[in-house]
């Protein structure tokens, strides 16, 4: 019986490989991808920041199954996550641990690259989109802040909307947009979710996509031997 069913288990395995080639991409990009002979823990700083994001996008989902949108009914909504419902605590301790994780490891993975001179040719544009992912990191920590409705989360929000404000000309503006009004309201709160949860995750798992993609092609950078067509 075991025979049995090991034959078709290998046997639906090699229909599957024969019509989507995993096994050949396994290869190339897992088992035989070929990497610098001596990495260290900054080498790992990349890795670590999609953990960490792959992370938040569990612990946010499980989170929004009770979170309430609503000034009425949004700090409510994420004391009954912390006393009401089971490990409601933990997911949401996580969460908001792994947020101030993120900032700091993607901040020093940027680092990492910058000091190890990683951004150099022909690796211009993986660096870019580094670069915007970092800031879409902080972004996305910025308006998930406002999400509990408390005092404090409202009236940080309330300064840190108020940064633009000195800009000639477009300050006043900005801030109306960014909060949908002269103070924070409803529609700050409606509009922080939205990016929260559904723009900029979508933006960040884009790029993700991009920046792991120009990982692959140019490969990882050794600092200790640089590119032959950089022109160093």
């Amino acid at each position: 019986m075991t025979l049995w069913l090991k034959k078709i288990y290998l046997a639906v395995l090699e229909w599957i490989d024969y019509r989507t080639g995993v096994s050949d991409m396994i290869k190339d990009q897992l088992t035989e991808y070929r990497v610098p002979p001596k990495l260290n823990f900054w080498y790992s700083l990349g890795g670590l920041s999609l953990f960490i994001f792959g992370m938040q996008l569990v612990t946010g989902i499980f989170l929004l199954v009770y979170y309430v949108p609503s000034t009425d009914e949004a700090f409510e909504s994420v004391q009954r996550i912390m006393v009401d419902i089971p490990y409601g605590w933990m997911i949401r301790s996580a969460h908001a641990a792994g947020s101030h994780s993120m900032i700091f490891v993607v901040i020093l993975h940027m680092l990492s690259v910058l000091f190890m001179g990683s951004y150099k040719k022909p690796r211009e544009i993986t660096w870019l989109t580094g670069c915007a992912l970092l800031f879409l990191t902080l972004g996305i920590c910025f308006t998930g802040y406002l999400l509990p409705w408390s005092q404090l989360s409202f009236w940080a929000t309330t300064v840190a909307t108020n940064i633009p404000q000195p800009i000639p000309v477009a300050g006043p503006y900005i801030v109306r947009l960014i909060r949908g009004g002269e103070t924070i309201n409803p529609d700050t709160l409606n509009r922080f979710f939205a990016l929260h949860v559904v723009v900029i995750p979508a933006v960040m798992l884009a790029l993700a996509a991009a920046h792991m993609y120009l990982i692959r092609v140019l490969g990882i950078s050794d600092p200790k031997k640089p590119d032959t067509d950089s022109g160093e």
